[in-house]
């Protein structure tokens, strides 16, 4: 089995591949995720899913054959709350994966109630429409400590090797406050430094985003960090690597610009 890659996916909002006018916004994320399954350098044995949308006292490991859904999301139609991904779960890679985060000396533990969340099984949805591919999550940890996020990144790394596609899904710009013309400027800015940075060399790219607060306009892209910490993450799985751009949106709700990156 070749190496994995990991990425770093912008996930959209909400539901979205189940509204057709947030579909049509989306169209170029939609092509992404379909360009990534034909990048791949085989078939994955599973989908390892980081996502800004759960949090834990520990980096929790989804660990149910069956997750059920997780509609964490308000305000969008009825329908939205009647979706069904019935991917199955990877409990035996999930107990893989939570000792590997322990042997690092990172909390860890099994958790075999928790669901998809939108934040992984939209993408998934897109990526793998028949809902055939194995998939389990791995949460943030609370106080999303960028340099303990890149350890549990180092910890995954292994996986890639066995097939298991790692993907940290949030998004480069996360203000729900702020969208519309006044979000152009800031994401603008966040989004160019993040492109840089990203095409640094790798010896000197981890240490600009454990230093990520001194980015332009860092704290009203991200009031919150949870959606930019799952790249710490992906980031640490391939912390050699090279990073490649695949996706780059702007205009997202009237201004917002996005991207995703792959790494290896």
């Amino acid at each position: 089995m070749p190496r994995m890659p990991t990425y770093f996916i912008s996930h959209g909002g909400g539901p979205w591949p189940w509204m057709p006018d947030w579909r049509a916004m989306f169209r170029n994320l939609e092509a992404s995720f379909v360009q990534m399954v034909r990048d791949l350098p085989a078939r994955p044995k599973a989908i390892l899913m980081i996502s800004g949308h759960w949090e834990d006292d520990s980096f929790a490991v989804m660990s149910s054959p069956r997750p059920p859904m997780v509609y964490d999301y308000t305000g969008f139609p009825k329908e939205t709350y009647d979706v069904t991904y019935p991917a199955p779960g990877a409990p035996d890679l999930a107990a893989r994966a939570a000792g590997l985060i322990a042997a690092a000396g990172l909390p860890a533990r099994l958790d075999d109630k928790r669901g998809y969340d939108h934040g992984c099984f939209v993408p998934a949805f897109v990526m793998y429409p028949d809902a055939d591919m194995p998939l389990f999550q791995i949460s943030l940890r609370h106080g999303y400590d960028p340099a303990e996020h890149f350890a549990l990144g180092r910890a995954l790394a292994p996986l890639r090797d066995d097939g298991v596609l790692i993907i940290g899904s949030g998004l480069s710009y996360h203000n729900l406050g702020l969208f519309g013309p006044g979000a152009r400027e800031p994401s603008e800015a966040f989004d160019a430094w993040l492109a840089r940075t990203m095409a640094a060399d790798p010896a000197d790219r981890s240490d600009r985003l454990l230093h990520w607060l001194e980015a332009p306009h860092a704290r009203t892209c991200h009031a919150q960090e949870d959606h930019f910490v799952p790249l710490f993450a992906a980031l640490g799985a391939a912390e050699s690597e090279a990073a490649t751009m695949v996706y780059h949106d702007t205009g997202l709700f009237g201004g917002v610009t996005a991207s995703s990156y792959r790494l290896g």
